[in-house]
Parts: structure tokens; sequence; C-alpha cells
């Protein structure tokens, strides 16, 4: 295993689970630490955001290119990530399931769509 690749598994994980940590801390409303899990989850952004940069940075690429594409790319993945979240909160908070299937459905065909967008087709 390479070095940069080892290191992508460790601040992934640590990254992947204070964030989800955070997000339980936020949703269950047992816990009563609302404020708390945002503070969590904030951390496990920023891990995640450090070891997209390191690794790019270990691979010889520039740290993070901003241009049209890759703001496009972003906030079409945010949005397919929100019409994902929203179909499984029909179905699981607002009990409308049929509904709530189709949403989650669509939300799924986006975020597929995503594989083209940033590897292109061949």
């Amino acid at each position: 295993m390479k070095k940069k690749n080892f290191i992508a598994l460790i601040m992934g994980t640590i990254g992947g689970l204070l964030f989800a940590l955070g997000m339980c801390m936020c949703l269950l409303p047992q816990w009563a630490v609302f404020k708390q899990g945002i503070g969590v989850a904030v951390v496990g952004i920023i891990v995640l955001i450090a070891m997209a940069i390191t690794v790019r940075k270990m691979s010889g690429k520039p740290a993070i290119q901003l241009n049209a594409k890759a703001v496009g790319t972003i906030l079409f993945g945010i949005i397919a990530a929100i019409v994902l979240g929203v179909g499984m909160c029909m179905v699981m908070v607002w009990h409308i399931t049929l509904w709530g299937i189709v949403v989650g459905i669509a939300g799924i065909l986006l975020l597929l769509c995503l594989i083209p967008m940033c590897k292109g087709l061949k």
C-alpha cells in the first residue's frame, strides 16, 4: 500500500466517523446534544477536506482547482444528495412511502450521473 493511500484511509475513516457521529448527535433528540453534534460534524468535515488536500499534494497535483466545471459538479452533487435525503425523510419521517421511494431513486440516479461528469465517457 502506498503512503498516500494509507494516509487517505486513516484520515477518511476518522473524518467519516466524526461526521457520522456528529450527525447522529444532531438527529437523535434522545441524546439532547444538538449543538455539540454540529461541532463534531464540522470537525469531521475539516478532517475530510484536509485529507483531500493532503492526498492531492502527495500525488503532485495542485491542492484544489476551482473552475466552472468543478463548481458546477460540486453544486450538482449537493443537489443530488439533498434530493436523496428528501426522499429518505419522506419515507422515514413524514411516512409518505411511495413518493419517498420515487424521490429517493431519483436522487440515486442523480448521484450516479456524477460518475460520467467527473470521469468522462470513453
